[in-house]
Formats: C-alpha cells, structure tokens, sequence
C-alpha cells in the first residue's frame, strides 16, 4: 500500500511535473508534493525563447484543475536548502522539513556565465526561465544593437525574434557553423542561410574577451581584436547541470546525476529525470543528458512510472524542434560522426528532409516546414530501417506510402529493423 507514503519532487518543470502524473496514472496512493523556486506556476520553457518573446504570455503546463485532480500539492517560490539521506528529509528555504520515502530531482540546467571582465554590466542577459524571458522582451522593445554570444537554438531563436523587431544582430559563435556539432556542416550552412539572408552577422571562429561599458554593457570585445557596439547581450554559450544538491548529498555525478535505466541514483532516496539525469537512452547509445522539453517529459513519465512500482524505461527517440522566423525545423534522433548525411530538398524553399545514415540504416532525420514528412522519417529512424540512398534523396519519393509499404508483415520478414 502507497497511501501513507510522500513523494518530494523538486522541480515544477516538464519531467518533474510529468513524473508526478505518472505517479498517480500507475497507482501511487500517496502525498505527492512539487517543490520549485520558481513562483510562477508551472509553464512550458521552449517558449520563451520563441513566442514568449513577441507576445510575452507563460504557457502553462497543465491547467490548475488537473492538479488539484491528481491531487498534487504545488510549494511555489519554495526552494531546497539541502537533502538528507540519513534521515530522508528535506530542508527548504522556507524553514520547513519534509519528510519523503522517495525524493525526484528535476532541477534542470542553468546558464552558463562567460568569466571575462565586464561580465557583471547591466543588460547582459541568459534565457532560461521567465524571468529571463521578461528581462529579454524589454530589452528587445528597446531596440538594438543586439549582441548574441553562442549560436545554439536558444541563440538563433532570439536573433530570429529580434531581427523581426527590426533590431541590428551579430551572432558570435565559437565553431566553424552555429549547430555543426549539432546538425552537421550541410543542415548547419542552410540554418544560418535563414538568418543572414536577413542580415544577421554571424562571426565565427571567434570568443568573447571582454564587455565594456559604464554601467551597462556598451560594447563587446572578440578575440580578434574586432569590438561591436551593443545594448544588449544574450549570453546563450551552453550550460551547466543544476547537481549541487545530489552532490552535497554524497550522490554520484557527473555532468549531471548519473541514473539507471529507470532513474535511480547511487543513493537509493534520490532519484532524477530531465535535463538533470545522465542516463542512457537506447537511441544515443551512451550515457549523457539530453536537454529537449519532449525527452524531459518522457523520461519524467518513466521515472515516475518506475517511482510508482512499475519498473518503465523511456525508449522514445529524442525529439527536438526549433522555431526561426516562419519556419519550423524538427529533428529525432541524433547524428554521429561518420554518419552519411542525405538530404532531400522541398518542393518550396528553404525546406528540406534530411536523413543520417549509419551502417546502411537511416538512425536519425530532420526536417524543415515538412512535418508531415518527418514523421514519416521518424519511424525509420527509431526502426533503423535500411532505405537505398537515392530513395532518401528523390523528392518524388512518397515518405509515408514507403513507411506503410515497410510496415507490411511481407516486407518486414525482410527487414531487419533492430540495428
């Protein structure tokens, strides 16, 4: 019986809040209480990056009713001091102590902050919740000049929202491409093409050396020498995994917390999901975290599943996706060095499908405005399914009569879709 037992999690995101569902979906009987500093209630953070910015509304993750339905009990604005595993308590910042037979952290990620001189002026900014997010739209109403340092998602979402502004941007990027590591020179080149055909200046091969300014942020400093007058900073170079509870409580980290297949951590008490947990998701093949709203909320479905008493793995090929202007890339799965890259144009520009193909077998896709399409490319994808290159690239080829055609019990005694 689970009706006497409590369940902390701490963490109101997408995996804390999805697990707590899970929770109650699979038969846990018991308190269930979502702990999160933050004091808004619990909202989506891919938009605050991409709609957020225009027309500055929070979405919110469920609706209030359907936590009072599962009954979930929410602790806003409430943050954890400390966790205790000898005892099984939890220490907020409010002077209370929980007790919890079992506590799940979902504390995510936070920016990464450049140390160089300067770093601490007025309007240098991160984006990572909504506060962030409220700071940045202000900024953008202001106006430019608009200085990006780092050309991940995050980074180009904003340069595409501020150049719809009418905003001057410079986007700074440490590799050869903004996304290489990512997508790949080929996806990477048309990404960037969105953005510099539409004036974006994107500086490569390139860090920051300094911020200048009296008391914000007037202009930034490369490695090159070059200097670029700024308003404000977007500082989106990456981040770091928030572990420091797991760590204070003697658990075993490392670029994240290191969890089983079903989420538990080397102390027993603690669990983890999300962008927190390193764990092994059969599609990458290694142990690492994966840092997507869709794969946070599948594996927090499955700890909580698992956290429940029934034992769940996630085995959903990791999703993202990417809003820019007007247009919409979507990938699954993740390419790997050596990978053959194939690429299938749209009938309408910029669009395209991609395909990486491994060993003979499509093992990751994306698309650009062709939903349809990637969804089609997904399933062979997660099936390693073996496609003749030239199928892949012809545009005439009908993606999902192909994937219904492999899906048919003749041809699949043929095909062998486990990799």
């Amino acid at each position: 019986m689970t009706r006497n037992k409590h369940h902390v999690v701490v963490g109101a995101g997408a995996a804390g809040l999805a697990a707590a569902s899970a929770m109650r979906d699979n038969g846990f009987a018991g308190r269930i209480t979502v702990v999160d500093a933050d004091p808004h209630t619990p909202y989506e953070r891919p938009p605050l990056s991409k709609e957020y910015l225009s027309d500055r509304r929070l979405r919110e993750i469920v609706a209030e009713t359907e936590y009072r339905r599962l009954d979930i009990e929410l602790r806003l604005g409430v943050g954890v001091r400390r966790l205790r595993p000898s005892d099984r308590r939890i220490d907020t910042s409010d002077g209370e102590e929980l007790v919890a037979d079992r506590v799940l952290l979902t504390t995510g990620v936070a920016a990464r902050r450049l140390d160089v001189p300067g770093a601490a002026l007025g309007n240098i900014l991160t984006l990572r919740d909504a506060a962030d997010a409220a700071a940045l739209s202000a900024r953008l109403r202001a106006g430019g000049p608009l200085v990006v340092v780092g050309g991940g998602f995050v980074g180009l979402e904003v340069a595409a929202a501020a150049v719809d502004r009418g905003i001057d941007v410079t986007v700074v990027e440490l590799g050869e491409l903004p996304l290489l590591a990512t997508v790949g020179p080929e996806i990477a080149r048309r990404i960037c093409r969105l953005h510099t055909e539409r004036g974006v200046r994107i500086l490569t091969r390139r860090t920051v050396d300094a911020f200048a300014g009296s008391r914000a942020v007037e202009s930034v400093r490369l490695s090159t020498g070059e200097r670029l007058d700024a308003a404000t900073v977007v500082v989106g170079c990456g981040v770091v995994p928030n572990d420091g509870l797991a760590r204070q409580a003697g658990v075993a980290c490392a670029d994240g917390i290191t969890v089983d297949d079903l989420g538990r951590s080397s102390e027993p008490w603690i669990w983890a999901a999300g962008d927190i947990a390193a764990h092994v998701n059969p599609h990458l093949g290694h142990r690492g975290r994966i840092e997507h709203w869709d794969v946070a909320r599948r594996h927090g479905a499955a700890v909580g599943a698992s956290m429940a008493g029934n034992a769940t793995v996630n085995r959903e090929i990791p999703y993202f996706w990417s809003h820019q202007y007007q247009h919409t890339l979507q990938m699954y799965g993740r390419g790997r060095p050596g990978d053959r890259v194939v690429v299938r144009d749209s009938t309408t520009e910029p669009g395209f499908v991609a395909f990486w193909v491994r060993d003979g077998r499509v093992a990751a896709a994306a698309a650009l405005d062709e939903p349809r399409d990637v969804r089609s490319a997904k399933i062979l994808a997660e099936n390693r399914i073996a496609v003749p290159d030239e199928t892949l690239r012809f545009a005439g080829t009908d993606l999902r009569r192909l994937v219904r055609q492999l899906r048919s019990p003749d041809v699949r005694r043929d095909i062998d879709v486990t990799g």
